[in-house]
């Protein structure tokens, strides 16, 4: 966790200021990274209250690819409301872009099907 403070820090300190579509603006710090070795436990934000059945319901949607509210509201998960359009949809988001890459040449990726084959023919 201290080294995720750590960087949220750096931003604040060098970073640089960038306006954005909201008017609110950001503060960028360019090329910073963070590096986790998992053997050593799961990287999770704990400097704010987590909602886990929500994340493990975003995730699960996510994997399915899905961008219809429908199944986080049947999961009784709302954080994606304020961005979606009036029937729910939420147009080309983080599972879409997963499940159903659309390649320049108008061919579909499934690009995590594609990434547990490559573990599995290539592990290392």
């Amino acid at each position: 966790m201290r080294i995720y403070l750590d960087l949220l820090q750096r931003v604040l300190d060098e970073g640089t200021r960038k306006q954005d579509r909201t008017g609110v603006g950001t503060l960028s710090l360019f090329g910073a990274q963070l590096r986790f070795d998992l053997r050593a436990g799961f990287p999770l934000v704990t400097t704010k209250k987590l909602h886990l059945r929500s994340i493990v319901h975003e995730l699960l949607w996510f994997l399915r690819g899905d961008t219809h509210l429908r199944y986080l509201h049947e999961q009784g998960v709302t954080i994606w409301d304020e961005w979606a359009d009036a029937n729910g949809d939420l147009g080309p988001i983080y599972g879409q872009q997963w499940r159903n890459w659309e390649a320049t040449d108008g061919r579909r990726i499934d690009q995590l099907t594609n990434a547990v084959e490559l573990l599995r023919r290539d592990p290392d």
